[in-house]
């Protein structure tokens, strides 16, 4: 894969974990507010776009264990830093959420 193929790649990983993150904060904000079910409809949400994402990386890992030549791409790595922090978003909205249930 070329630079230009894996920049677009990196790209849409960023979407796709920047949506998903914008998904899962909108629903802490519902939680916190008291509206549990607002605040589940916008985690599936976000799970979609978590697939979504990674989708897209999966494509990349594929290509390299099948030996394709990867060009290397800050834009690459950007994406799976978003992914990686919105995957730390994910695993810790379930407590955060349950912590707004208890307060309640």
């Amino acid at each position: 894969m070329n630079r230009e193929e894996v920049s677009m790649l990196g790209f849409e990983i960023v979407a796709y974990a920047g949506e998903a993150r914008s998904k899962y904060l909108a629903a802490l904000k519902a939680a916190e507010e008291g509206d549990y079910d607002k605040a589940e409809q916008l985690i599936e949400e976000g799970n979609q776009s978590i697939v979504d994402a990674h989708n897209a990386q999966t494509s990349l890992l594929q290509k390299e264990a099948a030996g394709d030549d990867i060009a290397y791409s800050v834009t690459m790595m950007h994406g799976q830093d978003h992914l990686m922090t919105t995957l730390l978003l994910k695993d810790m909205l379930k407590h955060i959420i349950e912590l707004y249930k208890r307060g309640s």
